[in-house]
């Protein structure tokens, strides 16, 4: 390869790995929100009905490892599915350029030109792409898609279940942390605390606006605690 041509330390990485690399951010975001406000709404909900410090603590320790487990297997499956969806695109483009790869480079150059490039630069283009690597070339054009870094489930449910454990255990340690004659209380601070960290973050990933960010989910975990409080106070039975 030119050096010339070689990326220099430097400078920043290709998109698609920032891209990869904001989504897992993003996605890590939501889980450690999603484990905020669920545990949360759960231990104040039974705080609600009246229940010993005791039974929030034992609510709380029960929606994390629930919510941990729902989340790992949730995106295992999705995951695993989109993988292999990614496999049968591989298998596929592959058949196609060993049963007719004249008609493939054709194809590719005309993709090329859709994207505003002229026929000859367009052809140009495609037969250079598929002299170096013609299944990537094809991949990249139709699926955005790299074959040799295709997701993998057990990281994506490792991850998810760990931005939900650590997401939970704010409200737990809040609650641990506070004498019980004070519950909820703590718990709904360091909700709303640890939202507005979540909102800071996400409007940063997303070149939001901050603000805004943080009143979409302080609105949305305020909600949430509020309406899991009434549902207690109205209709529980206290837990010893």
């Amino acid at each position: 390869m030119d050096p010339a041509l070689q990326r220099r330390p430097d400078l920043p990485p290709p998109v698609e790995s920032m891209t990869s690399k904001l989504n897992w951010l993003r996605a890590g975001v939501l889980g450690a929100n999603d484990g905020i406000v669920s545990t949360s709404a759960l231990m104040v909900g039974v705080a609600g009905a009246g229940t010993s410090a005791a039974g929030i603590l034992t609510a709380g320790v029960a929606a994390l490892v629930a919510g941990a487990f729902s989340m790992g297997v949730g995106e295992y499956v999705s995951v695993s599915s989109q993988r292999d969806s990614e496999r049968a695109a591989i298998r596929r483009e592959q058949v196609l350029l060993d049963a007719a790869p004249d008609a493939q480079v054709d194809q590719l150059a005309h993709m090329y030109e859709l994207r505003g490039l002229t026929p000859r630069t367009a052809h140009l283009v495609a037969v250079e792409l598929t002299d170096a690597d013609p299944l990537r070339a094809h991949l990249d054009v139709e699926y955005k898609l790299d074959p040799e870094d295709l997701n993998d489930p057990w990281s994506a449910a490792g991850a998810s279940a760990l931005a939900f454990t650590l997401g939970s255990l704010v409200p737990l340690l809040a609650a641990l942390l506070s004498p019980a004659a004070w519950m909820p209380w703590p718990i709904v601070v360091a909700t709303v605390l640890a939202l507005v960290a979540t909102g800071v973050v996400s409007a940063r990933i997303g070149a939001s606006s901050k603000r805004a960010a943080m009143v979409r989910v302080l609105l949305g975990g305020g909600i949430a605690l509020a309406a899991t409080w009434a549902i207690g106070s109205l209709i529980g039975t206290p837990v010893h």
